[in-house]
């Protein structure tokens, strides 16, 4: 007795044969970057007669009848085929039916595609429905541990609508997690299924499992599955299935198009952070940076009741942490609210406000001066869900901006009172700031005193010198030192010395030159009456008829003689070392016997501060002749009565 063979069965044995049934190829792309990291590989029927059939009216005949290894091995051929002509970074996904799950032999079909088309397993990935699952679960752990022990991953697909899916994932060694296009596809207008795709993609994260969006059709859920922690999503916003013949040509165009914002997060108006969507590590490292925060953080629920304070705040409201828990600002801070209250129902309306600055009295009678942000939390259809608050106790900042006000008008007193001019150069030269002091000194405004008018002051026969020298400190980087006479307010020539020193960035260029320009005509006219002071004395000492020697305390070495008192010795004064030189000063007593060293009139006022009258010496001259010398000597006492020297005075004896 013969079986009749279903007319469809007939022609999709036909259609496998004939190679109908071929692979086409939809692409994975990475959300956070946009750059394609591979294909789902997506059998299509091109019937002779019906034109292009979908897969969901031919796998499951192909099931049904038997047919499913042979069309497997028939699609797997060809699209290991075709991608081993592609970059190897790129990825390749296969679906796996749950007939295919019971067929031990699904491991030898696998390697023996890959390995007819020279194709690496290690680029495959094998999805899992849930639904495949049921009932199945040793089977597929055995064909998954084979098929991982090629290298192959396993992803578990439309994840979320099955049945026991925790126990699933635990049982079976997967890499990827794929969230239905059911939630995907709704998840913009309903609440629910935002709340279902958070939910997968933190488990996915919390496994450490790649997260794939599958259904993808716009934008707006590229950004929330990116903002959420999605890893890579497929979709029509990527491009559809492609053939074979096209699959070269779209990599190509890829390649060259320039980075998509493909997924790109929301800007920082509308940004909110979806905790529900993080890993549990993640989670643990943003705890320990919320609860370690030197600023004062916390959130606030509709009803501005506190959800979460960090302990800064609590230690600025002086309160624990849990008392917060529950309660409102109004109740916490009552103080402080009767300022914060109209900017916290403001934020709750979706304004964002930054840096409001309020000082207040705590109950404890403590003054604290406060820096306080509020920023709007929305959930994913943008709804304000409540307000994020930022605080920075800033009393000691506030303190020390006064002081360092107080400081800069005591400073800015202290250089309008100063004689000094302090100013400021640029790298070049010119002067871009000067005291008050110059306008008093020369007359000369601000602005005709700016860059290299300050010249206009000085007096013509010292302003090549003063020019020359600054030149040269511009370009070598030298210290500035030089003096000059300007001309003041009253006509007069008034000396000033200008100093400066350059300043340095860090690449030890100049970029400025701080200088002061000091007062010094006082001590010029000072020094010029000294000399004149001093050239009288000289004349006056020189011209005396007694010879004068000078000698200092306590070396004893002369310092000064007059003419006189070397045509009495017959030697130059000055060329003897010091009063005790043997072969200069030779002394004998009237007697013939010789004077000791240590009992010379000068010696004895050098040494040991004593005066004496004229005494009369034969003294040894210079022509080698003793003639007879009246000396007379006395110490010099500085201010303090020490001994600073010594003066003696010779006159010619009478024989």
């Amino acid at each position: 007795m013969s079986l009749m063979i279903p007319d469809y069965v007939v022609d999709l044995r036909r259609g496998i044969e004939s190679d109908e049934i071929v692979p086409y190829f939809q692409p994975l792309l990475e959300l956070r970057t946009g750059q394609l990291i591979g294909f789902e590989v997506l059998s299509r029927w091109k019937h002779p007669l019906r034109g292009m059939v979908p897969p969901d009216e031919f796998i499951r005949m192909a099931e049904d009848a038997g047919l499913i290894g042979q069309l497997m091995e028939k699609v797997l051929l060809h699209a290991f085929s075709t991608m081993r002509r592609l970059p190897e970074y790129l990825r390749l996904s296969i679906n796996v039916s749950a007939i295919q799950l019971r067929d031990r032999t699904l491991r030898r079909q696998v390697c023996l595609a890959a390995e007819q088309a020279g194709f690496s397993l290690k680029r495959l990935t094998v999805e899992i429905t849930e639904s495949a699952l049921v009932g199945n679960i040793e089977h597929a752990r055995t064909i998954t541990e084979e098929l991982k022990a090629l290298g192959v991953r396993i992803a578990i697909d439309d994840f979320g609508t099955g049945y026991s899916s925790l126990r699933h994932l635990h049982a079976l060694p997967f890499d990827e997690i794929k969230v239905d296009r059911t939630f995907v596809q709704t998840m913009l207008s309903r609440r629910e299924s935002r709340k279902i795709v958070a939910a997968i993609i933190g488990l996915g994260q919390s496994l450490g499992l790649t997260t794939v969006a599958e259904g993808v059709e716009g934008e707006a859920q590229a950004d929330m599955l990116l903002w959420m922690g999605c890893d890579l999503g497929q979709g029509y916003l990527y491009g559809r299935p492609v053939s074979d013949k096209r699959l070269e040509r779209f990599v190509l165009e890829q390649k060259k198009a320039t980075r998509r914002e493909v997924g790109r997060p929301p800007n920082s108006e509308d940004a909110t952070f979806q905790m529900d969507a993080l890993p549990s590590q993640r989670l643990s490292q943003l705890q320990a940076i919320y609860d370690g925060a030197p600023v004062g953080l916390c959130f606030l629920d509709r009803n501005e009741r506190y959800v979460s304070v960090n302990k800064r705040l609590a230690e600025m409201n002086n309160a624990p942490i849990v008392s917060h828990l529950g309660r409102t600002v109004a109740e916490m801070i009552p103080e402080f609210y009767v300022f914060l209250g109209p900017y916290i129902k403001r934020a709750m309306n979706g304004e964002a406000f930054s840096g409001l600055v309020f000082r207040a009295a705590r109950a404890d009678g403590v003054v604290q001066v406060r820096s306080t942000s509020y920023q709007p939390t929305r959930d994913e259809a943008g709804e304000v869900v409540g307000v994020s608050v930022a605080v920075v106790d800033i009393t000691e900042r506030e303190s020390a901006e006064v002081a360092l006000r107080e400081s800069e008008i005591h400073h800015r007193y202290a250089v309008e009172l100063s004689p000094q001019v302090p100013w400021t150069a640029d790298a070049q030269g010119q002067i871009i700031e000067a005291s008050p002091q110059w306008t008093v000194l020369t007359g000369l405004g601000r602005d005709e005193s700016m860059g290299m008018a300050w010249t206009k002051a000085v007096y013509p026969e010292d302003l090549v010198g003063a020019r020359e020298r600054w030149t040269h400190s511009i370009k070598t980087g030298e210290l500035l030192d030089v003096e000059y006479r300007v001309r003041t307010t009253e006509g007069k020539l008034h000396w000033m010395r200008a100093r400066a020193a350059p300043r340095r960035d860090d690449s030890g260029q100049i970029i400025r030159w701080y200088g002061t320009l000091e007062d010094i005509d006082d001590y010029k006219r000072a020094k010029e009456e000294l000399r004149e002071a001093v050239a009288r004395l000289h004349g006056v000492f020189d011209a005396v008829p007694v010879g004068i020697v000078i000698a200092e305390a306590p070396s004893g070495r002369i310092v000064m003689g007059n003419p006189q008192a070397e045509a009495i010795l017959r030697h130059r004064i000055l060329e003897t070392p010091d009063v005790t030189s043997h072969e200069e000063w030779v002394m004998f007593h009237l007697d013939g016997s010789r004077v000791a060293t240590e009992d010379y009139p000068l010696v004895r006022a050098v040494v040991r501060g004593e005066a004496s009258g004229a005494e009369e010496f034969l003294y040894l001259c210079g022509d080698g002749v003793k003639r007879r010398v009246s000396l007379t000597a006395a110490p010099i006492l500085g201010q303090e009565g020490e001994i600073i020297g010594g003066v003696v005075t010779i006159q010619e004896g009478k024989d």
